[in-house]
């Protein structure tokens, strides 16, 4: 079944601001809210089908390229379809003002209880810019870079609490990491809960802090950073490590490194999708008795022959040698596009070579006599 339109799913027009943008959203997440619709799987999946649209509208980034392109344009990042209720309530925190659906619905908030063992705060994530040249993009690379972030600490190995003490359950919140609270809306009564202050939502405090961290389990520092970028990725592409984010608190998980993709342009060659262009420019001697050119490539220069009599527009394509596609075994193509450039001064020798040769029945065009025209040549690419 073919996904509803964002801005439908909202019931807002296209242009509506920000502010408009969560309020509707706001006031469908409260109608389908899990909490207020136990057992009611078709209210579940409309809250998510909201909480997806609001992801992607409320990105000034990914807005337009929903506007652009529609649902196609969200694929380079890594957002839309799929997302658990864990994913939307960790996204929309600013929505609910404190309220932890996630532990009304599951009976327990992520990250502090696995296994019956309390574990600490998860660690945020990460995200950094990586600028890659053409050539990388179309061969793929592996760089080792390094990253400022917080970094788990030595001295308590992540855990915050000094050598050889331990933890205790946190009194103001008997472990369980946040404190519920009971407020009045014009919804009725609601029940919210909030991140406990004193342990920070881990559940648990520290008998006696590490000296080293003060108790946070990480420190500010450096880390190299292995990234492997396929081949064919684009512009605002987002590639994500797991776990290579910032450091937790008192033991939490790391968070995930997110690298944003930007693309250095090339002196000489552009790109269009998985095919790559050049604009190739000769002068109408060679364009009418032909010539032999080379042609700057990713792999180096080839040659090509200008066969005579080509006409300006012609379109010539060196097959699979593009850019990898990123979701298939092919490559595209390779265009140069031929200019037939004009001179602008002339010396006197020259306007007298070209005045005998004005006249001249060859000279006059004849757009008749050309092979095909421009959008035959178009059509034959295409096909």
């Amino acid at each position: 079944m073919a996904k509803r339109d964002y801005y439908e799913i909202l019931g807002i027009a296209k242009g509506e601001s920000a502010e408009n943008i969560k309020k509707a959203y706001r006031k469908l997440a409260l109608k389908y809210h899990p909490d207020k619709n136990p057992g009611d799987a078709q209210a579940e999946e409309k809250f998510k089908e909201a909480s997806e649209a609001y992801e992607v509208l409320n990105n000034n980034e990914k807005r337009s390229k929903y506007d652009q392109f529609g649902h196609n344009g969200m694929r380079g990042f890594g957002g839309g379809g799929g997302m658990s209720m864990e994913d939307i309530f960790s996204q929309f925190g600013d929505i609910f003002e404190g309220f932890d659906p996630f532990e009304n619905i599951f009976g327990q908030r992520r990250g502090r209880s696995r296994g019956g063992q309390r574990v600490g705060i998860p660690g945020s994530n990460l995200r950094i810019r990586l600028k890659l040249s053409l050539n990388e993009i179309a061969e793929g690379i592996e760089k080792k870079i390094k990253v400022k972030k917080h970094i788990s600490c030595d001295g308590c190995r992540g855990t915050g609490a000094k050598e050889g003490t331990a933890f205790q359950n946190c009194p103001t919140c008997a472990g369980s990491g946040y404190i519920r609270q009971v407020s009045n809306t014009i919804l009725g009564q609601m029940q919210t809960t909030a991140t406990c202050p004193s342990c920070r939502g881990s559940g648990n405090v520290i008998t006696t802090k590490c000296p080293e961290c003060g108790g946070e389990g990480k420190r500010y520092g450096e880390e190299s950073i292995n990234i492997k970028v396929p081949a064919g990725v684009m512009e605002g592409m987002q590639l994500s490590i797991t776990g290579a984010g910032n450091a937790g608190s008192q033991g939490g998980p790391p968070g995930d490194l997110i690298i944003m993709i930007e693309e250095r342009p090339h002196p000489e060659i552009t790109r269009d999708g998985d095919n790559l262009i050049y604009d190739l420019y000769v002068n109408f001697v060679e364009a009418a008795m032909g010539a032999s050119v080379e042609v700057p490539t990713l792999n180096g220069k080839v040659k090509i022959n200008i066969p005579a009599g080509t006409q300006g527009g012609k379109i010539f394509r060196l097959k699979g040698k593009g850019i990898p596609g990123l979701d298939s075994y092919g490559k595209g193509d390779f265009l140069i596009n031929v200019n037939v450039w004009t001179p602008k001064k002339l010396s006197a020798e020259e306007k007298a070579i070209l005045k005998k040769l004005k006249d001249s029945p060859n000279f006059k065009p004849d757009p008749t006599k050309d092979d095909k025209s421009f959008f035959e040549k178009m059509k034959d690419y295409f096909h």
